[in-house]
Formats: structure tokens, sequence, C-alpha cells
């Protein structure tokens, strides 16, 4: 589903030219739970806004479902991110003046989903992720965890084949964070594609597949016994 050919991501900084990722080659199938580790500065970030489309390769093809989305235009990348992938952040990125049933339906005004497919939607995420009596409290009123939950529902209300999470629960205690890692399991188990990057060992050691990275480069490809 995702394939990576010698993809590199060169940034210029001053005068200097600085290699976030060099020559990666990655093939992620479809459903694959995968974590990506490795200290600050590593590439985890890069490589998870390059799959994103948050950001371009300077060399190589990157393949989405088999379509080379290094050729589209940013119109067209929007509407492939829109369509395909959902993301989870560490600091949620909620809209502070909307509640958490308008932060959640947000993705489906932008792409004109009609308005009762929309509540039926956002009534069954809020709902499922015990949400529903928080629907019309804003974020700053929510605790971490309901911030999360909230997140997670909004990143997935487009139904996306893949999902990524960066540092998903950083801004967590353990107990939530357990929590919201069960809800993205949970995800995995239905079929989509989860990539989590992580600083956490134990928390990427849950992961059926990880990648460990170090100085823009995929050091280690370990998967856990069937």
């Amino acid at each position: 589903m995702i394939a990576f050919d010698d993809v590199s991501r060169i940034f210029t900084v001053g005068d200097q030219q600085v290699a976030a990722l060099r020559n990666i080659n990655l093939n992620l199938a479809a459903g694959e739970y995968v974590s990506i580790m490795g200290p600050s500065g590593s590439g985890k970030s890069t490589l998870l806004n390059l799959i994103g489309l948050l950001d371009r390769p300077s060399a190589g093809v990157y393949r989405l479902d088999g379509l080379d989305v290094t050729t589209l235009d940013d119109k067209q990348q929007a509407q492939v991110r829109r369509e395909k992938i959902g993301f989870v952040f560490q600091f949620f990125h909620l809209v502070p003046r909307l509640t958490a049933a308008m932060n959640i339906e947000l993705p489906l005004i932008l792409s004109g989903v009609a308005v009762a497919e929309r509540k039926q939607r956002v009534a069954q995420l809020l709902d499922s992720y015990g949400l529903t009596e928080r629907a019309d409290h804003r974020p700053d009123q929510l605790s971490g965890g309901q911030r999360q939950r909230v997140a997670i529902a909004r990143a997935t209300v487009m139904r996306p084949a893949v999902l990524l999470a960066d540092e998903p629960t950083g801004n967590l205690d353990q107990t939530t964070g357990k929590e919201v890692m069960h809800l993205l399991e949970q995800l995995a188990e239905q079929g989509v594609t989860l990539i989590v990057v992580t600083h956490d060992n134990q928390l990427g050691a849950r992961a059926m597949r990880q990648l460990g990275m170090m100085d823009g480069q995929i050091v280690t490809d370990t998967r856990k016994a069937a």
C-alpha cells in the first residue's frame, strides 16, 4: 500500500544542506501496524510527514495504493490526503472555539458530506469513544484523554485507510496513554494501516512491525512472530 523507492528529503539551513532522510526504501502492506522509533533528529517525523503528504521528497518516488503521489500537484495531494489518511498528534490540534462534536464533524464539512450523513457519523463516533456527554464541550473543557479521543474520532470520521499517529501518548499520563493506544489498536484490528511514531520503546514494541531510525535512515526492521 505504501512504497518508498530511494526517497530522500534535504533541507537547506543557511548555506548548508541537511539530509533529514537518505535513500529510504520501504514497503508497508495494507492493514499493517507499524511503529517508527529512534532518537530526536533521526528522521521519524519527516518520514511520517512524507507518508501523510504533508511534505514532498527531494528525490525518489512515493506510491500510495499504486499511485505515484509525488507527481501530483498540491490540490491533488490534498484530495488524496483527505480521502485516505488520518492524523493523530501529540498536542491534539483541535480547533479551540469548536465543540467536540464540531471538531469531529469538520473534515466531513470540508469534504461536502451531506448533513444527515455527517450527523450520523459524528453521533456514532461520540458514542463509540464515550464522548456523547461531552459533545457540546470545547477542548479547554475536556481532559487530555478526552481531547485525544476527539482527535482520534476526527482522524477517522472520513474512514481513512491509513492512520498516522505522532507521539499520540506523549502528552498523556500512563493510564490514559494505554487507553488511547487501545483505541488505536482496535482500529488496526479492523484493517486500518496504523503507523505510530514514538520515542517510547515499550510503546513501540506493541506494534507488529518496528522500524528503527538513525541519521535519516531505517537501520532496523523487525517483525513480531505470528
